[in-house]
């Protein structure tokens, strides 16, 4: 069994071993799959036994969905843009800012270890490969933080009304992954039955001192 994560040479080649298999077909290995436009790809040492110490993963977005807010707790990503644009947005866990980058093709985007980020297209497809410096990257997803989490415990610790927090992660039931969900999605309120109404309007970000509306 060969080992995972980062090394600085190819340890698990050898000579007497032969040429290992390097070739494989990303479309044979789905990481996860909204549709047939929200789709990502990846490709691990699972794949390709001889690429220790890196990963891939092909990332397939349209405009209105997003790869939720997660973490990776074992490896670094660097975001590569091939067409579309998007903007990946990262949370400095040191100064505690939250980064917007706007990022076309040929534009590259690094997300250090274990920082909180995610990623939202802003053209009506965006196609964006990942790179990853561990073949066996982990990723911890929001929707899974939220759902698993019990509503009582985010009362004891921000005061929050458990019951009414309960009632709105009721829709999140699985790892959403790429969002929104297909089933058991929010629906915006009406003017008639919400007063406050703040869930329909666009979410406007600051990218450099300037407002962006996605």
């Amino acid at each position: 069994m060969s080992k995972s994560g980062y090394v600085t040479d190819n340890t698990n080649i050898k000579k007497s071993s032969g040429t290992p298999n390097l070739f494989f077909d990303s479309r044979n290995s789905v990481l996860f799959k909204r549709n047939d436009e929200n789709i990502a790809y990846q490709v691990t040492s699972t794949q390709l036994p001889a690429m220790i110490g890196g990963a891939f993963v092909d990332l397939f977005l349209t405009k209105g969905h997003m790869r939720e807010p997660h973490w990776h707790p074992n490896a670094w990503e660097l975001d590569v843009v091939v067409s579309g644009e998007v903007i990946t947005s990262i949370l400095d866990p040191d100064t505690q800012q939250l980064h917007h980058y706007r990022a076309k093709s040929g534009q590259v985007v690094f997300i250090p270890m274990a920082w909180w980020h995610w990623i939202t297209p802003v053209s009506e497809e965006a196609h964006v490969h990942l790179f990853f410096n561990n073949d066996q990257f982990e990723s911890a997803e929001g929707s899974d933080m939220l759902r698993l989490t019990p509503p009582e415990v985010f009362q004891m610790a921000y005061n929050v009304d458990a019951k009414q927090l309960a009632e709105v992660l009721a829709p999140i039931t699985e790892s959403v992954v790429i969002g929104p969900p297909n089933s058991g999605s929010y629906q915006p309120k009406t003017k008639d039955n919400y007063q406050d109404n703040r869930y329909d309007r666009p979410i406007t970000i600051s990218i450099g001192g300037k407002k962006q509306i996605l």
